[in-house]
């Protein structure tokens, strides 16, 4: 495993932590934290396989998808994750007013979701 690819599991796994922690006081930052999880997990799998680090939200979206389009263990699910977690990031950072905040049920999805997101990224670099 390169050094970049364990560094990003690594603040993966942090964002998870930090998002289990933050859920009962603060959804909005716990949604945020289990999006950013995803985005290092999916970090590490795209530097692993290609040897290149991707910064933009949207480049590892990218790249992400083109990589994992003929993976059967990677379900549709999973494939939508970083968008519809991207979303409570964008509300976290940007929105205000009525409807700006994250409802802790939708935080604890994301969370869930991030956790099965990075357990699958985790296998796939493992794969390798």
């Amino acid at each position: 495993m390169k050094p970049e690819t364990a560094a990003f599991l690594d603040k993966s796994r942090e964002c998870l932590a930090k998002a289990d922690g933050m859920l009962a006081n603060w959804p909005d930052e716990a949604g945020r934290a289990a999006y950013l999880a995803g985005l290092h997990a999916a970090q590490a799998l795209i530097v692993e396989r290609t040897g290149r680090i991707v910064r933009s939200h949207r480049g590892v979206q990218r790249e992400l998808g083109r990589l994992t389009k003929d993976d059967p263990g990677f379900d549709r699910d999973l494939r939508a994750f970083p968008g519809r977690a991207y979303n409570l990031k964008a509300i976290a950072d940007y929105e205000t007013g009525p409807g700006s905040e994250v409802s802790e049920a939708s935080a604890v999805e994301a969370i869930t979701e991030g956790k099965r997101f990075v357990a699958r990224m985790i296998e796939l670099v493992e794969a390798l």
